[in-house]
């Protein structure tokens, strides 16, 4: 009893609570809006999933910051393993979701969905940083390379393969892309990837992806491809009628126009934005986006202050993942990106997606908690070459 008292002791003395305060205070402000979004469906089970998950994820952001990553990290093999069987199980329970992916594990026995391909993004940036850590005076070497492209190919391989969800894949890719290039592979290796993903996109685009994936793409570029919106626009035009529609103040919580009336597709989860728009307007936006700023900026403050190479990648993961969420959601829902069905952090429903986003916070306050000087490591980004 007494081990437990001195571990809450030093987290209410250590730990991060700008950071907690920051991202429940999201939390909430998602909480109500999902409440409204979901008035007309009968908002209470959605409101008190949401709120359990909020529970959960406050508890596993104490469990984070309590416990030393490098302890998990240093088992990125196993972590790799876990990763693997964890989205394997699709296979056998995956159920799709409003998006039409095969990306949820559903048992009978559960009150909620798991997604699996949310929970393995934290251990997929432990086993990169953990791997770049071991490697760090060779990190261009083909073997640390080739191990991390491997972990890479696997895991979002893997995700197409089972749920045929694009976009958690690409998440993967951009989080290895950000966590790379801060630390330090050389920038040899991003022209050769350039140069292969060159090459491949005909073929994408000609063998793989389905001609409605190609043309969420192509929309954003081609305006003669459905203008009356009717299909591949669809989602779009809901969504920016909706943005117009609330003005600088919005039509008020539960008044909204197309909200109230669920004619906005997915609009507590995917257009989550595009709801606090017409309700909240433009004000409400940027309460918004200035939480999710103030997340992401607390991360990257946390990686640089911290002494520890290993610890600052993984600051950098976390935030690199946030940050490509938010400007892909808020983007797809101003239409400037096609829809690919992510998520707003803290702010859409889906327990997968807040206890994930609470867990890897929690590792953020516990780096900031432990800080783990390391007095050879001066920048972000050292200078390694091939």
């Amino acid at each position: 009893m007494q081990k437990i008292f001195s571990a809450i002791g030093d987290f209410l003395r250590k730990a991060d609570m700008l950071l907690l305060g920051l991202c429940i205070a999201a939390s909430v402000y998602g909480i109500v809006v999902i409440s409204s979004a979901t008035a007309y469906l009968g908002a209470r089970r959605y409101v008190l999933v949401q709120s359990a998950a909020l529970v959960i994820g406050i508890v596993l952001y104490i469990f984070f910051t309590l416990i030393d990553i490098d302890i998990i990290a240093e088992r990125r093999e196993v972590l790799l393993v876990f990763n693997i069987l964890f989205v394997a199980m699709l296979f056998q329970w995956g159920v799709a979701g409003t998006s039409g992916n095969r990306s949820w594990l559903s048992f009978s026995w559960l009150p909620f969905s798991i997604q699996p391909g949310e929970i393995c993004k934290i251990t997929f940036i432990l086993i990169l940083a953990k791997t770049m850590s071991i490697y760090r005076n060779r990190v261009s070497s083909l073997v640390s390379v080739g191990q991390m492209v491997l972990a890479l190919g696997i895991m979002s391989g893997l995700i197409i393969w089972a749920s045929s969800d694009w976009g958690v894949a690409l998440q993967y890719v951009v989080i290895f892309l950000v966590m790379t290039y801060t630390g330090g592979v050389n920038i040899a290796w991003f022209l050769a990837a350039g140069a292969a993903a060159a090459a491949a996109i005909p073929i994408l685009f000609t063998r793989v992806l389905s001609k409605d994936r190609i043309q969420r793409v192509m929309m954003i570029f081609d305006p003669t491809i459905d203008p009356e919106g009717q299909t591949v626009r669809w989602h779009t035009i809901r969504s920016l009628i909706s943005l117009q529609g609330g003005g600088m103040f919005g039509q008020g919580l539960y008044h909204g126009s197309q909200t109230q009336a669920g004619g906005l597709t997915a609009q507590h989860t995917d257009f989550i934005f595009s709801a606090i728009g017409e309700e909240l307007g433009l004000l409400g936006c940027l309460a918004a986006l200035l939480l999710l700023t103030a997340i992401v900026v607390r991360c990257i403050y946390v990686g640089v202050k911290s002494g520890n190479y290993m610890n600052r990648l993984i600051c950098i993961g976390i935030a690199g993942m946030l940050v490509f969420q938010i400007m892909v959601n808020v983007g797809m829902c101003m239409g400037v990106f096609p829809v690919i069905g992510l998520t707003l952090p803290f702010f859409s429903y889906g327990g997968s997606s807040l206890v994930t986003m609470f867990a890897a916070v929690g590792i953020v306050s516990g780096i900031r908690m432990r800080p783990a000087p390391d007095t050879t490591a001066r920048y972000i980004r050292p200078a390694y070459t091939l």
